[in-house]
């Protein structure tokens, strides 16, 4: 049993050491990084008038048309301040979405820089989606206010907001890095994921509370737990759910509170497997990128 769990462990090792000298690779080329961002930043709103307020704009908008379908047109959804709970899971959403649709094609879109300079090619997906994650910090301001004009309290739970945070923007890092490398050798990954992310989004409780969906449902005469496995399949829906545990709270009371430590303890497991995973993956194939494109 010992002798066979040796060379397992020393695989992990290396693996963990790879991944190591990588991020330490891209630390070295932070500044390089940030560039990257700010000219993603620069390039998105050239020429508009609005620049940066689109960040807000979009979002309002959004929250717009779901509160007039989902309270004036179909009432029956009785989600108290619903304008809130829907801000809750839209501006986390738009983040994730935007970024990985972008990432997806980032390796192929910066062909001519990987064939004449060197750096590590980690940076691509990384600078796409930080720089959505800074346009989402500053939708984020819609969001407070909005917190405070409808009168919801502000409570210490609020202190793991950087944490829920830190975990979106690794697992949006991960899903990246996957589906970035995986469209460097097969071009159709764009043209899947733009259906894969609509059907994601509605398996998603972006516009609709969790409770609406049975806890079991039969299907082919076996008993499928179904939000159980919403959250084990799709931890967006955890993500989601941690930013409206401490922005909204839970109807009827309204009072924000701290996710359940076992709740977000899972989470994070399950977000920094899939941020390695993709960053292990990415790095594993990056030396093939420039043939490819």
């Amino acid at each position: 049993m010992g002798i066979s769990a040796q060379p397992a462990e020393k695989g992990l090792r290396a693996i963990m050491r790879a991944i190591r000298l990588r991020l330490d690779d891209v630390w070295a080329y932070r500044y390089l990084l940030s560039n990257l961002v700010l000219r993603d930043l620069k390039l998105r709103y050239k020429n508009s008038i609005l620049g940066f307020l689109w960040s807000l704009v979009n979002p309002m908008l959004l929250m717009l048309v779901f509160t007039t379908v989902f309270t004036v047109m179909l009432p029956n959804l009785a989600v108290p301040k619903y304008p809130v709970f829907v801000m809750c899971g839209v501006l986390p959403w738009n983040f994730f979405g935007t970024a990985v649709t972008a990432s997806i094609h980032i390796v192929p879109q910066s062909g001519h820089l990987i064939k004449k300079v060197y750096f590590p090619l980690e940076i691509l997906p990384f600078s796409t989606v930080l720089s959505n994650f800074v346009n989402f910090v500053l939708a984020f301001i819609v969001l407070f206010l909005m917190v405070l004009v409808f009168r919801i309290p502000v409570r210490p739970a609020i202190l793991l907001l950087p944490v829920i945070m830190l975990l979106h923007l690794l697992y949006t890092a991960g899903i990246s890095m996957l589906l970035a490398t995986l469209n460097v050798f097969y071009r159709d990954t764009g043209v899947i994921m733009d259906v894969m992310m609509q059907a994601w989004f509605f398996l998603t409780p972006v516009f609709y509370p969790l409770e609406m969906l049975p806890h079991v449902k039969m299907i082919a005469g076996i008993a499928v737990p179904v939000r159980r496995l919403l959250y084990v399949l799709n931890p967006m829906a955890s993500i989601i759910a941690s930013y409206r545990s401490v922005l909204y709270g839970t109807a009827p009371a309204m009072i924000p509170h701290a996710p359940a430590w076992d709740f977000l303890a899972r989470t994070a497991v399950t977000v920094v497997l899939v941020f390695f995973l993709g960053l292990w993956v990415y790095s594993r194939q990056s030396h093939r990128f420039a043939e490819e494109v």
